[in-house]
């Protein structure tokens, strides 16, 4: 039984170094035509999450009205004034009330989500409200999560750096041969990939028994992106020769 064939050999770098026939007139000879080196590279990068969501839910059951209502007031008062004093906006904050009837009591429950763009502070904000109002608040696990800027920015920086690496490739292989790279000709972007990340700001199913660093480290985004390009040649580098 034959052996299976090897696998196609994956070229990374072309070099043309045989000029082509020079056209009528004169030829610069710092960029002859036909001069080129064809290289790809690719990079790959991660961005953690610049959002974290955190909901809170207070109920209070109570005979009176006026009762559970005041009750749930007076706690929604103290987290917005605490997020406040940790520099979160207003418009980070948004708070949903209920009023229903059970039996033959009233129940007032509400829902406080705030987003945070630093997570020390919401840090510091989940455990102060855990000190001060105990069990009468109960703090669901943060949710972490990508801004479209964010992911924006990953993408364009994904890129940027995969081109900075082809031209670093295209500069050794010239420097390997004694040439000097020219200007650019051609630069392609041939595949981009994204994975992991969550870009909204919904909760996600992920475990309670997951520890903070966990669940920012389940929502960092990564990006790679492999570019194409071909680069002029213009001859011999200028080596100065050292004297001993």
């Amino acid at each position: 039984m034959a052996p299976p064939a090897p696998p196609p050999s994956r070229v990374f770098a072309e070099l043309d170094l045989a000029p082509s026939p020079a056209p009528e007139g004169r030829v610069e000879p710092a960029a002859l035509p036909g001069r080129e080196v064809h290289v790809s590279g690719s990079a790959e990068l991660s961005a953690r999450p610049d959002r974290a969501r955190v909901s809170l839910r207070l109920v209070s059951r109570k005979e009176a009205a006026v009762a559970a209502r005041s009750s749930v007031s007076r706690r929604l008062q103290y987290i917005a004034h605490s997020a406040r004093l940790h520099g979160v906006p207003e418009e980070n904050m948004t708070v949903t009330e209920d009023f229903s009837r059970v039996e033959n009591t009233y129940q007032m429950e509400a829902e406080v989500c705030i987003i945070f763009s630093d997570f020390g502070k919401m840090q510091s904000v989940c455990n102060l409200l855990i000190e001060k109002l105990g069990t009468s608040v109960t703090i669901n696990p943060p949710h972490f999560y990508h801004t479209p800027e964010a992911i924006d920015a990953l993408r364009r920086q994904v890129c940027v750096t995969a081109v900075g690496n082809t031209r670093r490739k295209a500069q050794e292989v010239c420097r390997l041969f004694g040439q000097a790279l020219g200007k650019p000709l051609l630069i392609k972007e041939e595949e981009t990939k994204e994975w992991g990340g969550h870009i909204d700001s919904h909760l996600s199913l992920s475990a309670d028994s997951q520890t903070l660093q966990e669940r920012i480290q389940n929502a960092t985004a990564y990006a790679s992106c492999r570019v194409f390009a071909v680069f002029e040649i213009k001859g011999k580098e200028n080596r100065r020769n050292k004297l001993p």
